[in-house]
Order: structure tokens, then sequence, then C-alpha cells
């Protein structure tokens, strides 16, 4: 029997169930009379070893010197490259490839360590890298990261990607914000010193600035920061009137502001500012004080209308007085008004002696004589 081997193959020659050595391109006989078999692989990728042991395999010169073997401990992966250009990564134990018309490498990186480096995987292809073994660490601006290993802490990192290996170790990072975050204290019930029950709404602006001290003492400084101005104010806020509150928000503001300040470097914080953002009041004291500022509204807007009425009565009386002094003037503004009665009215009509602007001015003045 005849076969055909092509150039990118390799055969395997059996007799009677026992390898004896390997045929390459071109055309063989084949005697099955004779217990002879071929079995035909491709020699590129991985050897395919027709379920032969590679220790078997191996003591062909022939096939030795075409194959490229690595054995890969419990505790490396091998990153396997086709012609300088990484393919994949190799977890088992044993790695076998042809390396005729490819180039293949096996590059062992041990996974004990913490930190992947450059050196050990580029960037590019840490992709490639089983999800299991790694983790991704991301700080983003204007945050920090506490790096634990094996909890103790390592470092702290500042903006940037990081990649560790969790193979033989465990890897935890807390992540802080050192923006400036806002805090709300809302729905505050508070009972004023003349009996009224408000509820304040106050925030606190702060910065975390010690983050691994803060670290070290609580999980929450938030939390903290809440309690902390929840007391104070109603310690201090308990002590006004309300119609005091009401007229002294910022004072109040600067004076929590103060008080809180006095434990930053206790909470590994800035306090950049704490203030009341809302007085709610209960509805029945909102319904009086909305009567009352109707009220001085009204009173407000009656002084104003008094005082232009006095004011509109005097120029009057100056015009008044002008026009008795002086004949000419008072002329001007009689014929002022028969200007804009003359536009007002459609047609006029004059009989009588006398001229036209007397007879005007006579419709417009009243009669001091007796009646006719």
């Amino acid at each position: 029997m005849k076969y055909v081997i092509k150039t990118q193959e390799c055969g395997y020659l059996f007799k009677n169930g026992v390898l004896k050595k390997l045929l390459f391109a071109g055309k063989h006989r084949i005697s099955p009379l004779f217990g002879e078999e071929l079995k035909v692989v491709e020699m590129t990728g991985k050897v395919d070893t027709k379920g032969l042991p590679v220790e078997v395999l191996m003591k062909q010169t022939e096939f030795a010197a075409r194959v490229i073997r690595v054995q890969i401990p419990d505790d490396c992966i091998g990153f396997h490259q086709v012609n300088g250009v990484y393919k994949q990564v190799i977890m088992e134990g044993e790695a076998l490839y042809w390396n005729v018309f490819e180039k293949n490498e096996i590059h062992l990186v041990n996974v004990t360590g913490t930190e992947i480096t450059e050196d050990q995987v580029p960037a590019m292809y840490r992709h490639l890298i089983p999800a299991r073994l790694y983790i991704r660490l991301a700080v983003g601006e204007g945050e920090t990261g506490l790096l634990y290993i094996d909890g103790r802490f390592e470092k702290q990192l500042s903006s940037g990607t990081y990649f560790y290996w969790k193979y033989a170790h465990e890897v935890n990072m807390k992540l802080y914000s050192l923006k400036v975050q806002q805090l709300e204290i809302s729905g505050q019930e508070i009972l004023t010193s003349d009996k009224v029950g408000v509820r304040l709404n106050i925030l606190c602006s702060y910065r975390i600035t010690r983050p691994l001290e803060l670290a070290r003492k609580t999980d929450n400084v938030a939390n903290l920061l809440y309690t902390r101005i929840q007391l104070l104010a109603r310690e201090y806020i308990g002590g006004f009137r309300l119609d005091e509150l009401l007229a002294r928000k910022e004072e109040i503001g600067q004076f929590l502001t103060k008080q809180i300040r006095e434990l930053q470097e206790e909470y590994c914080v800035e306090i950049l500012s704490t203030g009341i953002k809302d007085i709610i009041l209960p509805g029945e004291i909102r319904d009086i004080m909305n009567t009352v500022l109707v009220a001085e509204k009204k009173a407000q807007a009656n002084v104003i209308m008094r005082r232009e009425e006095v004011a509109s009565t005097r120029s009057l009386m100056n015009t008044a007085k002008l026009m008795e002094e002086n004949k000419v003037l008072y002329r001007l503004k009689e014929l002022e008004y028969l200007e804009r009665i003359c536009d007002r009215v459609g047609s006029i009509s004059l009989s009588g002696a006398g001229s036209i602007l007397e007879q005007l001015a006579a419709l417009t003045l009243p009669k001091t004589g007796g009646a006719e």
C-alpha cells in the first residue's frame, strides 16, 4: 500500500504495534500484511502523539529535533509565543509543540510573587492570564489605594492601574477618595428653648487627609462625623428660641464648623464648612408666620402709599402756587388741558361772540353767574 506524506506532515510507522521510526514528505510503501501501520500527523501547533507516550517519541532523534518540550512547574505558567507573538497561556504540566514551520517559544513566569511587572508580563498581554491567578486594582484620579497583602499593609497606591498575583497570596485594596465630600445630616428634630419642635437639614463638607491612619481607626468616617455633628447641633441649637434660630443661622453654622474642626486630627480629615441648609417648621407655626409676614408687607405697602400721596399733594400745591404767581404759566397750562380735550373729542360746535380759544376755555370753566 502506497502513502503520500505532504511537506507539512510526518508519519509514525508502527510494526506490530511498536513505533519503528518517523517518515517525512514523499511516497512510502507500507505492508499491512507484515504488521506495518502508518499514522500521519501535521507538524504544526501542538504535537498529536496519537496516544504514544512522549518519552517513547522523544527517543526518536528526528522527532526530538523538531519539537520543543517544556515542563511547567505547579508555581508557574507558560506564555506561549508563535513567531514572536504571544498566543496563549499554558497551564498544564507539560507543553509539547512542533518547531518546524513555526517558531514556538514558551516563557515560564512564576506566579507566587506579588506585583506583576512589565518584565514578567507586558501590559498588552496580561489579558491572557486566567482571572483566577491575578487581581486588577484601579485607582482613579483624586483617589488613593491602601494595598494589603496577606492582611498586612504593603504600600499606598496613587492613581493608575496595577496587577498583582493572587495565586499564593491574598491581595486586597481599600480605596479612599481625596476629593471634597459632602455629608448631609437631614431631618434632625430639635426642640427649641421656647418649646417649638423644628427639623433641620445640616450640610458638612470635608476631605480625607490621612487615609492610612484613618483605615486603622475606622471603616466609615462619614458615620463618625454624622453622629458628632448631630449631637453638637442638638446640644447647641436647643438653647435658642425659634426667632433666634431663624435670625442666627450663619452664626450657628460657624459654631458647628469650629467645634467639629477640633476633631480633625482624630478623624484624619479636613473640615471645610458646616452649615444649616433648611429649617422646617411645624405646619401651624408656618401658617402663623406667613400671616405675620403678610401683615408686615401690607403695613409697609400702606406706608409707601401714604408717602406717595403726600408727595403728590405737595407737588400739586407747588404747581398751583407757581400758576398763581405767573399768569403766562397759568395760560400755558390752560392751553395744555384744551389740547388734551381736543384730542379726545370727535367734534365741537361753537356759537356766539368771542374767539375760538375763549369759547373752548369757557367750556372748561365753571359758571359763576346766576341761573338763566
